[in-house]
């Protein structure tokens, strides 16, 4: 596939989501190999879309576990929905939804057709939920999938292995590291 026909995206790198433990713990690097592959992503001309979880503080768009929890997580205008200090992705399109996957209630299908893409290439957290649900969406609107193993991370690392394989068998969707998919995006301009 041509680096021109793909768009990496940065999924939920937001303060809220480095809360836990294992996490925090791999915060560094995952935000320093996604920072690394957006770099990457522009010297090959690839788009990059910096999705973001919102909630309203009046708690119309919090999902069930929220409401029964009775408790925010990524609300608007407050510290946490804020993008993880330490990522620096350059210049990125944002793209703000309130579920798991970043095609639910956005016009991310309509902005993948204007830019000619066909194949995205995921980063972010966390694997088992909002990564998973990004790809199996994508999975389902025709779009080929890279999931990136060391620019994604989960709370636990045997669910962010498992997720990865699940995808990798049910769906077809390759896995490689941000070094490769660079190398790749590299090839392409030669």
């Amino acid at each position: 596939m041509r680096a021109t026909h793909d768009a990496l995206l940065l999924i939920d790198l937001q303060e809220d989501y480095f809360v836990d433990d294992e996490l925090e713990r791999c915060r560094d690097d995952v935000l320093d190999t996604c920072s690394e592959l957006a770099r990457a992503a522009h010297r090959a001309g690839v788009p990059v879309l910096e999705v973001r979880t919102e909630h309203e503080p009046d708690r119309s768009t919090w999902t069930l576990t929220m409401l029964e929890d009775d408790q925010g997580v990524v609300v608007r205008g407050t510290p946490g929905a804020a993008r993880a200090e330490g990522l620096d992705p350059g210049p990125a399109d944002l793209l703000i939804k309130t579920r798991d996957s970043a095609f639910f209630g956005t016009d991310l299908v309509e902005r993948l057709r204007r830019l000619g893409v066909h194949r995205l290439v995921l980063t972010g957290v966390s694997t088992e939920s909002c990564i998973a649900a990004t790809a199996r969406d994508a999975f389902a609107h025709d779009l080929a999938v890279v999931l990136v193993s060391d620019g994604t991370a989960s709370v636990s690392w045997e669910e962010h292995d498992h997720t990865l394989e699940m995808l990798k068998t049910q769906h077809r969707q390759d896995v490689l590291t941000a070094r490769e998919v660079a190398a790749q995006w590299g090839s392409d301009r030669d």
